[in-house]
């Protein structure tokens, strides 16, 4: 399933989220329908966040690696790929080289 390439009618929150001294950024949006995304950039490095709701990241550009809070091992995306992860759990997001662009849906 390709990733949208725009969010018609959408409303974006011009303030940035801002993690890991700059580099994760990401902004806000709002699509016409009601439903929160996140766009965002993750330069190189290692990462660890925590979710509430649950979620799905949409590789845009660029690749990572993602380990699940007490899973067995990373597993590798690249861009028009997309991974879940549950509500109320945390995942690593490693990114080697370049920047990874995403979409972030709360599910």
């Amino acid at each position: 399933m390709a990733h949208p390439t725009k969010f018609p009618s959408a409303t974006v929150h011009t303030k940035a989220n801002v993690y890991f001294d700059g580099r994760v950024v990401s902004h806000t949006v709002i699509t016409a329908e009601g439903a929160k995304k996140t766009l965002g950039l993750i330069f190189p490095g290692s990462y660890h966040f925590g979710t509430v709701a649950p979620e799905r990241m949409e590789i845009v550009a660029g690749a990572c690696s993602v380990t699940p809070d007490g899973g067995a091992g990373a597993c590798g995306y690249g861009a028009g790929e997309s991974f879940e992860v549950p509500g109320d759990a945390g995942f690593t997001i490693e990114v080697k080289d370049g920047l990874c662009e995403y979409i972030c849906s709360f599910l």
